[in-house]
C-alpha cells in the first residue's frame, strides 16, 4: 500500500463518514475500549493531579500570601481549564494511539490492508472512521467526568488538609468557574480524542516492514500525538481567552 499523507487520511475520514454512513456497532465497541476500559486510570490519574494541584498551592500562597484562602478558587480554575482534559488526552493518547498504530501498523506489514482494498473496502473508512466517531463521543463523556472527579478530589483535599470545609470550596467554585470554562474544557477534550486516532491511523498507514517498524510507528504516533495536544491546547486556550 502506497503511503498516504495527514491531509489525506483527514479529508477521506470526513468524506467517509456521509458517503459511506457510520457501522454504529464498531462505533459501540471501540467507544467501550476506549471510555469504559479507560476510565480507571484516568480518574487515579486526575485524582492525584488535583491532590498536587491542591497541595503545591496551598504551600506556596502561604509562603508568598501567608493565607491560601484563595487556593480553591484558583485550583477549580485550573482543574477545569486545563489539568482534567489535557491529562485525560494524554492518558488516551499513550493508551489508545499506541494500540490503533501497532494495530494498523502490523495489518499493513501483513498486507491486510491490501487485502481490504481488493475486496473492495475502503481502508480508512473500516479503520479509522469508527475510531474518530467513538473517541468524538467518549471525548464528550470523558471530559465531564475527568473534571467532575478532579473537582471532587480537589474538594476532598482542601477539606482533609486545607481545614476548609466543602462549603467553602464550593463558594469559591462558582465565584472562580462560570459554564464557559466548562464548555471549553469539552471542545478541548473532543478536539484531543478526534485527534489521536487520526494521528495513530496516519502513522499505522506509513509503518516501515517488520517488527522495528511497528515498533517505531506506535512510538511516534504517542510521541507525536501528545506534542499535537500539548500545542492545541495553547491555540485553543488562546482562542477562548478572547470570549472572558
Amino acid at each position: 500500500m502506497v503511503n498516504v499523507s495527514f491531509l489525506d487520511l483527514l479529508i477521506e475520514t470526513i468524506t467517509s463518514v456521509f458517503t459511506n454512513g457510520v457501522r454504529s456497532k464498531e462505533v459501540v465497541r471501540h467507544l467501550d475500549f476506549l471510555a469504559y476500559r479507560s476510565l480507571n486510570i484516568i480518574l487515579i490519574c486526575v485524582s492525584f493531579a488535583a491532590a498536587v494541584t491542591i497541595l503545591e498551592a496551598s504551600h506556596h500562597m502561604k509562603l508568598v500570601l501567608h493565607n491560601d484562602s484563595l487556593v480553591p478558587g484558583f485550583a477549580s480554575m485550573l482543574i477545569v481549564r486545563e489539568l482534567a482534559v489535557v491529562v485525560m488526552s494524554l492518558l488516551l493518547a499513550a493508551k489508545i494511539g499506541a494500540g490503533i498504530a501497532a494495530e494498523i501498523g502490523q495489518m499493513k506489514i501483513s498486507e491486510q490492508i491490501d487485502a481490504l482494498r481488493l475486496l473492495g473496502i475502503n481502508p480508512v473508512n473500516f479503520l479509522i472512521t469508527p475510531r474518530v466517531i467513538a473517541c468524538l463521543i467518549g471525548g464528550v463523556l470523558l471530559s465531564l467526568i475527568a473534571n467532575a472527579v478532579c473537582l471532587l478530589a480537589a474538594a476532598l483535599v482542601t477539606t482533609v488538609n486545607l481545614d476548609q470545609s466543602m462549603g467553602f470550596f464550593l463558594v469559591a467554585f462558582r465565584r472562580f468557574v462560570d459554564s464557559r470554562d466548562l464548555i471549553f474544557s469539552v471542545m478541548k477534550g473532543v478536539t484531543f480524542c478526534g485527534l489521536i486516532p487520526l494521528v495513530s491511523g496516519y502513522f499505522g498507514f506509513n509503518c516501515s516492514p517488520g517488527a522495528e517498524g511497528v515498533g517505531r510507528a506506535t512510538t511516534k504516533s504517542v510521541v507525536s500525538s501528545s506534542i499535537a495536544i500539548i500545542v492545541l491546547d495553547f491555540i485553543l486556550t488562546f482562542i477562548f481567552s478572547n470570549f472572558y
